[in-house]
């Protein structure tokens, strides 16, 4: 489908120069974009690159020479990230409406609203409720009794288990899972990693009496609020008695583990890899890095930043930005780190004395 400049300009709420009634068709980088290609060119690191490429019309940083840059007509976004994520809504093909295949199986009880797409070898149980307009891909499994609210994007492969509830709006990537049973296990007798915990290492280990594992069920479910987004297979444990939950506004990335009890806030960001152990509690607008992990039993406050690979094994209070092994605060993990380097160097020096 092909956009005007002046159109898209105006999507984005940014100034168009030039050759506004220009169209164009789809969106490219800079050095392969053809005649009627936008090309993406938002910060100054890509001048040459519009050279290498055929485009009449780009996206450009504030203050670039974009007739010099062989443009016939520029739009100017100020912030480029912000301009990408409202050009690729608008640019984005929609999601093929389908009705409700004949090869899905939806009980009888479940109730499913107005406009509603299930594709085939999908799976809806007993007495689940799906809202209207929501986008159900094929080869999804909705549990019995879960809840689904309105416009959302359920994709391929994912699995609602029972006891799960999820809000409006809502997209779930592929082979995404909710609600299976928490890890949670117990002993007859405390077992070793709880007397490593309770003495700190200080205690000979020994082989138990009865090593047998007796499982813990979990019965709480999870809620997961409007707007939130969860990335190709990553799962949300179930929580063993209350639910756990994902806070409205939330994303998380790909191959992400919140585990049984969690409580995450709302906005936050949970990158690929990250870990959140057990009944801890997120506060909103956390931003959990790249393979950061967090203990189980602690408190997240509001606005933290967890920087990638962050192992936390204690409280953070709000506002902190945390790093490492165990995490610290930033500076004195920087300090730490400069002084690690320095080491070599300064037994070098004690050694020539």
């Amino acid at each position: 489908m092909a956009h005007s400049i002046k159109d898209i300009a105006a999507a984005l709420g940014a100034e168009a120069l030039g050759a506004v009634d220009l169209s164009v068709t789809g969106a490219s980088e800079p050095g392969s974009a053809g005649p009627d290609d936008l090309a993406l060119a938002m910060t100054p690191a890509y001048a040459d690159a519009l050279a290498q490429g055929n485009a009449r019309a780009a996206v450009v940083w504030p203050g670039a020479d974009w007739q010099a840059l062989g443009l016939v007509a520029a739009i100017i976004a100020p912030r480029a990230r912000l301009a990408m994520a409202q050009l690729t809504q608008m640019l984005d093909q929609p999601l093929p409406g389908q009705g409700v295949s004949a090869h899905a199986l939806v009980d009888p009880t479940a109730k499913i609203g107005a406009d509603v797409s299930i594709g085939p070898f999908t799976m809806v149980g007993a007495g689940a409720t799906i809202g209207a307009g929501s986008w159900v891909a094929d080869h999804v499994s909705i549990g019995p009794g879960v809840a689904i609210g309105e416009n959302c994007q359920i994709h391929a492969g994912v699995r609602l288990q029972r006891g799960t509830t999820v809000g409006a709006r809502v997209i779930l990537q592929p082979n995404v899972a909710i609600g299976g049973d928490g890890f949670s296990f117990v002993s007859v007798a405390p077992a070793n990693v709880e007397i490593a915990r309770e003495t700190l290492g200080n205690t000979p280990l020994a082989p138990p009496d009865d090593p047998t594992w007796h499982r813990i069920h979990s019965l709480g479910g999870v809620e997961i609020g409007d707007d939130v987004e969860i990335g190709a297979n990553s799962t949300v444990d179930a929580g063993t008695i209350r639910a756990t939950r994902i806070g409205s506004g939330t994303k998380v990335d790909n191959l992400v583990q919140v585990g049984h009890n969690v409580i995450v806030g709302a906005h936050c960001l949970l990158c690929a890899q990250a870990g959140i152990a057990g009944s801890t509690m997120i506060g909103d607008r956390v931003v959990v890095g790249g393979k950061a992990g967090v203990a189980d039993n602690l408190k997240v406050g509001d606005d933290v930043v967890l920087g990638g690979g962050a192992v936390v094994l204690s409280n953070v209070p709000a506002g902190r930005v945390m790093m490492g092994y165990p995490a610290t605060k930033m500076q004195t993990h920087i300090d730490s780190y400069k002084a690690l380097r320095r080491l070599p160097r300064l037994l070098r020096d004690l050694g020539k004395r």
